[in-house]
């Protein structure tokens, strides 16, 4: 679609004429006074403050979205379909979005019956009345049991398996996709250095060494496994349900010739048979195996690992009544998704006969990273595209920026967790935490 041009020279007010001043009259009881956004409409007609945020409505079917999920999901949708654009930087005009929402308590606004009856009015007369649209492409279908383990592999399919190349776009050489650990604020320090620097933390922390044997649970695209066997000599299993991420891991082992070193299984959790591991590792896993099943997750980790062995999990956080991420993240980006205060959590890890000897809160290194995610996401832009449509394009831009507001804003913490399996006592933990590496 053709970007709207924009009409610099014309005052825009609440009372403007057109589509764009009906709707922001109509949504006045909504927002709690005038739009907090420069609103375009389709039929040009501009309302709403000249030095705000410009939103552009480029079809009626926005509207239709918006009314049928009002809030995050039908924004969402009309977002990522293109009936809904942000003109400029979309971090500026979702923060002030954020910040008016705020100041105004919109979350306690109660429109009357007559609000509600004014602004169907107005959506009659834009044309936005009709039958509830289909869902985007982009936005998640799954079925079955929750948490079964036909549906987990629809989630993670869903999300990961777009395509090796598409994550290549994004990521850094490591192909590290969870959070790294920022030692420098050095101009040619990067987001591969912090991912190398989180990969030495983690293995410091569980004690590796050559001939070490560990249990990498969701491995993800292999960057820990790969790290842990090149530069500490460990003995490596990865489990992972992705079958793009199998494939991708098995021809970098084969390249760097450790296939007596680390094997990639396509294999749930639950299935793997051996214990006696010298230390298990789960990085931005554990949000992914729900509430219900997290107690057996924990337990898995416990009976896997040696007595007096060493787990680490890397696992975001939550509070609030989202415990998925909010409607565009369960919807779009990871379906099933649970996550919790880091509390809970440890609750839960010790409940499975663990004990937690550290917790490392690396929330503001979440920031850098996505920000560093975004940067090149924007700069690929275009490949990004081609490889996998505009819709899906701007879902991912979406994401970007909104994660690194909620990590930014402290609506999302991440924190790496060490527990050691007890053996009447002994723990063989000295320094939680590398000398340094605080």
């Amino acid at each position: 679609m053709t970007t709207i041009e924009r009409v610099e020279s014309r005052t825009v007010t609440g009372g403007s004429s057109g589509i764009a001043g009906e709707v922001a009259k109509a949504l006045a009881p909504f927002v709690g006074g005038e739009l907090p956004v420069r609103l375009t409409a389709w039929d040009g007609s501009e309302a709403g403050p000249a030095d705000a945020p410009h939103v552009v409505l480029r079809s009626p079917r926005a509207l239709r979205r918006l009314l049928r999920h009002p809030g995050e999901l039908g924004a969402s949708q009309a977002y990522v379909t293109g009936e809904l654009d942000v003109e400029g930087d979309l971090d500026v005009a979702l923060t002030h979005v954020w910040s008016v929402a705020h100041e105004r308590q919109l979350t306690g606004i109660r429109p009357t019956p007559a609000a509600i009856a004014a602004l169907l009015k107005v959506a009659r007369g834009a044309g936005a009345i009709g039958l509830p649209l289909p869902a985007p492409a982009s936005q998640a279908a799954l079925s079955g049991r929750l948490h079964s383990l036909g549906r987990d592999r629809q989630a993670i399919h869903h999300h990961y398996d777009l395509s090796n190349d598409f994550y290549s776009l994004i990521l850094d050489p490591h192909m590290a996709y969870s959070c790294g650990y920022w030692r420098s604020d050095a101009d040619d320090y990067t987001v591969e250095d912090a991912q190398r620097d989180k990969f030495e933390l983690v293995g410091r922390k569980l004690g590796l060494g050559a001939g070490s044997r560990l249990l990498d649970v969701g491995c993800g695209w292999g960057s820990m496994s790969l790290y842990a066997a090149e530069h500490f000599g460990a003995q490596v299993v990865g489990v992972t349900i992705a079958a793009e991420q199998k494939r991708f891991i098995d021809a970098r082992i084969a390249e760097r010739g450790l296939q007596d070193r680390v094997e990639i299984r396509l294999q749930d959790y639950r299935a793997v048979p051996e214990d006696g591991f010298d230390a298990v590792v789960s990085l931005e896993m554990g949000e992914h195996v729900g509430q219900r099943n997290y107690s057996t997750y924990a337990k898995v980790l416990h009976d896997r690992v040696r007595p007096g062995g060493r787990v680490l999990v890397q696992q975001m956080s939550r509070r609030g009544r989202h415990p998925g991420g909010g409607p565009f993240i369960e919807s779009f980006i990871a379906p099933d998704m649970h996550m919790r205060p880091v509390g809970e959590t440890v609750d839960l890890i010790e409940g499975s006969g663990l004990e937690v000897r550290d917790v490392h809160a690396l929330r503001e290194h979440y920031v850098r990273t996505v920000a560093a995610w975004h940067r090149t996401f924007e700069d690929n832009f275009d490949r990004v595209v081609a490889l996998v449509g505009e819709e899906v394009a701007r879902v991912w831009r979406l994401y970007l920026v909104g994660g690194a507001m909620a990590f930014r804003d402290g609506r999302m913490g991440v924190d790496q967790i060490l527990a050691v399996r007890p053996d009447h006592g002994r723990s063989e933990i000295e320094t939680v935490r590398p000398e340094g590496w605080s």
